[in-house]
């Protein structure tokens, strides 16, 4: 009876993960893409030449960048803010306030073009990335929360999936014919409050997080009714068990800042891991061949009309592989798809700056360009886009969860604000060597992970811990109530360990 039990995803699950991967991780893809628009940059100048006179192509640059980058450096302040509110207000409450970070925006940069200010997107791009930094740390921590063990990790690609259709109908939106043009791109960068007025509209029915209701807040009751909803059936019993044995075993610890997080040798390579999963899926390049694409479909002979829809064509790539990687996550694992993933990713960029080099002595050379091109979009989707933060929530427990987020959530943002920021002046500098770089960024990470992270598909949070307690040197004792965490020769037996590591 129990196993028929795990087997199945409710519809109040579903539609949980659907309205928070609609409402807050679809608004970061959007806004990743919809800043692609060439009459923007028509309109900064049109603006500064109407208030100071002539501009220079260096200040369109450097006030173009600034547009750009504003959205990382937004989220990386969004990381930052993740922990402090996860406690106060809940998975769910965070992701209700964080609407504000994406209407208030979408009203602003929708209205730029009447108040005839290039400043007002230039700030509103700094509050949605806020909102990006935000949902794409807390609606992993509220889908793996929420989430049977047994579907874990599907869910947990949910916002990876949102974030790439988010991408795409950006991109199909700055089509000339529909979007894309004089009169279009200021409703097409207000669209981005669309979906956080629907999330806070229906978000609010469904339950918070019962993990968190039960240990941080300690309303059994609550938490009770929401695992009853999420989980379809009254006999919750056992899993409200594994979750007062993990309380149990926090309150001696207390609640976990970012820095008492380092200072936890049994955590340490939890966060290392961490660490190096988010600089990796960042600076791998993925961004740069998403801001090389054009001008590589382009010297494929692609017409510069159609280039625009060929970009579409490699989002919807994007989202088709994205979607494969949630059927396939509990087959195979996260550790074969990383793997898998970044070594694609890995040759794709070795071919590619060959490819490059070799573009204009012969003919058919730019289709490999492109196939590179496609082939690294393909290998990214399946493993590092969406599996470091399902791995990200599968490491930590209830109080170190929040701010291993926030450092994930620092890490990424911070790599992918460097990457805006440098990728440029880098392709000025190497040309198509650029991505010899990160083939070895690519390289590194994929040999960190095959030596480092374990397999965590299917596991309790309790046995994931017990994974990487052997690698930190250290066992799990529980005295008298207390937990604390020992570094012991002996094995400690498991009902000790599952006092601690639910």
């Amino acid at each position: 009876k129990e196993k028929k039990h795990l087997e199945r995803v409710t519809l109040t699950l579903a539609a949980a993960s659907l309205i928070a991967g609609f409402g807050s991780s679809f608004q970061y893809g959007y806004n990743v893409a919809v800043i692609n628009s060439p009459e923007m940059k028509l309109f900064y100048t049109r603006i500064y030449e109407d208030r100071y006179g002539p501009m220079s192509d260096n200040l369109l640059t450097l006030l173009w960048s600034v547009t750009v980058s504003m959205f990382p450096l937004g989220g990386f302040f969004g990381s930052l803010m993740v922990a402090p509110l996860v406690n106060k207000f809940g998975r769910k409450g965070t992701l209700l306030f964080n609407n504000i970070f994406s209407i208030v925006p979408a009203i602003m940069m929708g209205v730029s073009e009447v108040a005839g200010s290039f400043e007002i997107i230039i700030a509103a791009r700094f509050l949605v990335g806020i909102c990006a930094g935000l949902s794409s740390n807390v609606v992993s921590m509220y889908l793996g929360e929420i989430a049977p063990k047994n579907y874990r990790g599907a869910i947990g690609i949910v916002p990876q999936l949102f974030i790439t259709i988010g991408i795409v109908v950006a991109q199909v939106f700055g089509v000339r014919n529909i979007l894309g043009n004089m009169e279009g791109w200021p409703i097409m960068l207000g669209l981005t409050g669309i979906p956080a007025a629907i999330e806070l509209l229906l978000l609010p029915f469904f339950p918070e997080s019962p993990r968190y209701m039960l240990i941080q807040k300690g309303d059994e009751k609550t938490a009770r009714k929401g695992l009853q909803r999420l989980r379809g059936w009254e006999d919750v019993d056992e899993e409200l068990c594994e979750m007062r044995v993990e309380e149990q075993s926090e309150q001696a610890e207390g609640r976990l800042s970012v820095l008492n997080l380092f200072t936890f040798r049994s955590l340490r390579w939890q966060l290392l891991s961490v660490i190096f999963m988010n600089m990796g899926q960042q600076l791998s390049g993925v961004n740069a061949i998403y801001y090389y694409a054009d001008s590589i479909y382009s010297s494929a002979g692609v017409a510069d009309d159609h280039v625009q829809y060929v970009t579409v064509g490699t989002g919807a790539v994007n989202v088709f592989m994205t979607i494969a990687a949630v059927f396939i996550v509990e087959k195979s694992g996260r550790k074969l798809l990383l793997l898998i993933g970044f070594g694609v990713c890995c040759g794709a960029c070795v071919l590619l700056t060959i490819a490059l080099y070799f573009q204009t002595s012969l003919d058919w050379i730019p289709y490999v360009s492109i196939v590179c091109v496609i082939t690294y979009v393909i290998g990214h989707a399946i493993g590092p886009s969406p599996i470091p933060n399902v791995i990200t929530t599968e490491m930590f427990r209830q109080s170190s969860r929040p701010p291993a987020f926030m450092v994930a959530g620092t890490v990424h943002w911070l790599s992918n604000f460097t990457v805006g920021l440098v990728f440029p002046f880098l392709e000025r500098g190497l040309g198509a060597y650029s991505f010899i770089i990160f083939a070895c960024i690519c390289l590194a990470t994929l040999i960190y992970i095959w030596v480092v992270i374990p397999e965590t598909k299917n596991k309790t949070f309790l046995e994931t811990s017990k994974l990487f307690a052997h690698r930190n040197k250290v066992d799990i004792v529980v005295e008298a109530g207390d937990s604390e965490i020992k570094e012991t020769g002996g094995e400690s037996s498991e009902q000790e360990i599952k006092n601690t590591f639910f």
